[in-house]
């Protein structure tokens, strides 16, 4: 979840998915991001940023110490290579079938993490900057071969240039929450604007997210805050991520801030074992699909990325009873326990039988003061403003109404099939209708039903 888009389903380098990388949490060299991005200078546009800002409200007691985690991907790319003539020169290559095991070039990334402690009263004090990147280089490892030419990986990082920026102070005064500032910038300085985007990211902050904690703190939602901490969380300033609490939800003592929209207190679901796909909900369909892929297609993905052979690996030895479980839970759609001596309700929508009553091909609704149900025939008239714009393209069309739909919301749709359709039947058949509100359409018959005019038929009926 953290390193969302790092690699994604069918997990093959020749998927077109997998040709554009890194879309969440980019931090780019300053002076690229500025001209791809807004174009403004000092200003980053939506896409790539050159810089992430957590701002976040909490207690502090006068000895808190502070604690910033800040975590990325670093882009190291991965050349396949094999040795050539007799001067022993390496000469890369975009595939290598090695003995029977293929090999690729790829774009891969490697974790980072930088660790800042500092008393708060430090930060109060002044803000204080610390280092963040991370060094370059190159790592060669040799590919077995029982014949053939020597064969091997070479992978090469640039170095990533970055600093945290920490600041702490109390907008309401000593009695209020104390407003903690976390900011993390690109500070490469090597990479002109005129670059690519893949050269650009060769010196970015893929991923990046950081986590707040330390002692003596306690932290407030800015989801749901304390009445107290209202106004304040309303002033916080957070660009290009989005804090949470996170951890035990007992306690609130850390944030969890990164480029992706997520609740308080965020956690991988017991049902997903391991680290497997994203670790969400779509943990069950992305194992069914990965089932489906063809041997060569498993035999490219092993080959594009080691996380993706062991996703596979996974996946082709989970047990049964673990593929169940994926299936999905409920938690709880209710509260957990009911007085006994509480009065009987309503029972909810989502519950067997808290439907009933409800029948699309009998019930009615009242339009123009004329009840209108299933066999009608009515005049379309969407609204001017408000409708889908497919809706507008049938306006005057005369139809006839299929059922009347409740939604949970309370609200009212009529179901209709067009006179007009060729394919009226067939829409009818299937369940395809199109969906219209009261006051979106005019009765032609009152208080009777009238049988569909043959298809093909021009429209007709009284006038609307």
């Amino acid at each position: 979840m953290c390193y969302e888009g790092y690699l994604l389903y069918p997990y093959r380098r020749s998927s077109p998915k997998n040709r554009v990388r890194w879309q969440f949490g980019v931090l780019a060299p300053r002076a690229w991001a500025e001209v791809h991005g807004s174009g403004q200078p000092g200003v980053s546009g939506a896409a790539e940023s050159w810089y992430q800002q957590t701002q976040c409200l909490c207690d502090a007691a006068p000895d808190a110490v502070l604690r910033v985690r800040v975590r990325y991907l670093q882009a190291q790319y991965k050349s396949v290579q094999r040795r050539t003539g007799t001067d022993g020169a390496w000469e890369p290559a975009e595939a290598l079938d090695v003995d029977g095991e293929l090999h690729l070039s790829f774009e891969e990334a490697v974790p980072r993490e930088s660790d800042i402690e500092v008393p708060v009263a430090d930060l109060l004090a002044g803000q204080r900057s610390y280092p963040v990147g991370a060094p370059g280089g190159s790592d060669t490892a040799p590919l077995a071969t029982r014949s053939g030419p020597a064969a091997r990986t070479e992978r090469r990082r640039l170095p990533v240039r970055a600093r945290t920026t920490l600041r702490a102070e109390r907008p309401g005064g000593p009695a209020g929450p104390l407003r903690l500032t976390v900011r993390t910038e690109n500070t490469d300085g090597t990479v002109p604007a005129s670059a690519s985007r893949e050269e650009a990211l060769r010196s970015a902050l893929l991923a990046t997210h950081t986590l707040l904690g330390g002692d003596g703190l306690e932290f407030h939602s800015l989801i749901d805050p304390p009445v107290r901490a209202r106004p304040y969380a309303a002033d916080c300033r957070n660009e290009f991520t989005f804090p949470v609490l996170a951890g035990d939800e007992r306690v609130r003592s850390m944030m969890f801030s990164a480029p992706i929209l997520l609740d308080d207190h965020p956690r991988i679901a017991p049902e997903s074992p391991g680290d497997l796909h994203d670790a969400s909900e779509i943990d069950e369909i992305l194992s069914l699909r990965t089932f489906l892929l063809t041997d060569e297609e498993k035999r490219e993905a092993r080959a594009t990325d080691p996380r993706a052979a062991a996703i596979l690996d996974q996946v082709e030895n989970m047990p049964e009873e673990v593929l169940a479980g994926l299936h999905g839970a409920i938690r709880s759609l209710e509260p957990a326990a009911v007085p006994a001596t509480a009065p009987p309700g309503p029972v909810p929508w989502w519950q067997e039988s808290g439907d009933e009553g409800v029948s699309p091909a009998t019930d009615s609704v009242l339009v123009d003061g004329v009840p209108v149900r299933s066999g009608h025939r009515v005049r379309l008239r969407p609204r001017r403003r408000g409708a889908d714009a497919h809706d507008m393209f049938l306006a005057d069309r005369t139809a006839h109404v299929a059922g009347v739909f409740h939604d949970v919301d309370g609200s009212v749709h009529l179901a209709v099939t067009l006179d007009d359709d060729p394919a009226a039947e067939l829409h009818d058949w299937y369940g395809r209708y199109h969906y219209f509100r009261p006051d979106e359409v005019r009765p032609l018959s009152e208080g009777h039903r009238e049988a569909r005019p043959p298809a093909g038929s021009p429209p007709g009926g009284e006038a609307g």
